[in-house]
């Protein structure tokens, strides 16, 4: 599924900004966004438990067909907030851009996108996954315990810069 670039605008406006830029050339580009998500060694995903609670957790991360996927055991707490509530968030950050990305996290069940996304986590973390009637596996660990993945869409996301002045806000509607 390929989409559409979202929209970039500035965070603040000119009366709320102090000591935020308001300077439109700071604004961030998509691409910087998503070069900081593919290449993140880690990230946190926050998601919501039954009762309302928040939930927030390390995940390793890896971009496949134009979206972030984490994963994780479907038993997990992460794993039952998401089967309850595909609401979450992902945070990330680098040396030049500290990334808030809301949207929801739906389980992949196609073969073929499952293969893909595997070796995206096998060329990445060089962590072997196998998959198999629909499902994911590692067979390494004792009982071959099951992973789901997740393909994470964003509906809005917020950067930003490590000079703690400019903000940038993506809209994906």
């Amino acid at each position: 599924m390929t989409r559409a670039t979202p929209t970039a605008e500035l965070l603040f406006g000119e009366a709320d900004a102090t000591p935020i830029s308001t300077n439109e050339a700071t604004v961030k580009s998509w691409d910087d966004a998503r070069t900081c998500l593919e290449a993140a060694p880690k990230a946190w995903l926050s998601t919501v438990r039954p009762d309302g609670r928040a939930h927030a957790m390390p995940v390793l991360l890896v971009w496949v067909d134009d979206a972030p996927w984490i994963t994780t055991r479907p038993t997990s707490r992460k794993g039952r907030n998401l089967a309850g509530n595909a609401n979450c968030v992902v945070t990330v950050g680098s040396e030049t851009l500290d990334l808030v990305v809301e949207g929801k996290a739906v389980r992949a069940w196609d073969e073929a996108e499952l293969l893909r996304v595997a070796a995206a986590f096998k060329a990445k973390y060089e962590w072997d996954l196998a998959v198999r009637d629909g499902s994911v596996h590692e067979d390494a660990l004792p009982g071959s315990p099951e992973y789901g993945f997740y393909r994470i869409t964003p509906t809005r996301a917020f950067g930003y810069g490590v000079d703690g002045l400019t903000a940038t806000r993506w809209r994906f509607e």
